[in-house]
């Protein structure tokens, strides 16, 4: 498994995860209220500021990490171009992008375990209800760390199957990409049971 972590120091690695987060809740908030495409439009430039300060570097990693975004991009603009609803999909998609590049820059400036620590503690006072903050936590920190995985994986069975065939695979890869996926939860569970289970938390 591998964290998104980037180890490019930014400034933004030195801001409080609380205080990235709840940057990023009003941001979304935000974007959402804002019916105007040059409301959106603005917002992606701002990102992509944000992302170039880091340096050429950082910039290109934030680039690899949104490139599995493009095909989805694609199919939106694709369906939106059918229907004719040119404007409602340029918001969509203007949106969509902003919020993904926004979240993708809070997981890469903050460390797993800040991440994990500040899920958990706003999750504890659920305790009583019968949520366990320490699982929860622990679903964030895998989330995070097998998109990644996935994604290579899917890459991976691309690439193979290009090797083999001059048709598209499309649809074709998605069983072998959930029996991936599969397999890999069950040598999570097998290492989390040999461990003693799920932590409870703080």
């Amino acid at each position: 498994m591998l964290s998104l972590t980037s180890p490019v120091e930014t400034p933004y690695h030195r801001i409080p995860t609380p205080l990235k987060f709840a940057a990023l809740a009003l941001a979304t908030l935000g974007l959402f209220l804002a019916p105007q495409l040059w409301v959106q439009a603005l917002a992606l430039a701002g990102v992509m500021a944000l992302y170039a300060v880091g340096g050429r570097t950082f910039l290109a990693e934030g680039w690899r990490n949104l490139r599995p975004l493009m095909w989805l991009v694609v199919l939106l603009a694709g369906w939106h171009a059918i229907t004719g609803a040119w404007a409602s999909g340029a918001l969509i998609i203007l949106r969509m992008v902003t919020l993904v590049a926004l979240a993708t820059l809070v997981t890469m400036t903050t460390r797993l375990d800040d991440v994990i620590g500040l899920v958990t503690r706003l999750t504890r006072p659920l305790r009583p209800l019968g949520l366990k903050s320490g699982a929860v936590g622990l679903a964030v920190a895998l989330v995070i760390r097998f998109t990644p995985v996935l994604t290579d994986k899917a890459e991976a069975l691309r690439q193979a199957w290009r090797a083999r065939s001059a048709r598209r695979p499309g649809w074709r890869l998605l069983g072998p990409l959930l029996l991936a996926a599969v397999d890999d939860a069950d040598h999570v569970a097998e290492a989390l049971r040999a461990r003693g289970g799920i932590p409870e938390g703080e």
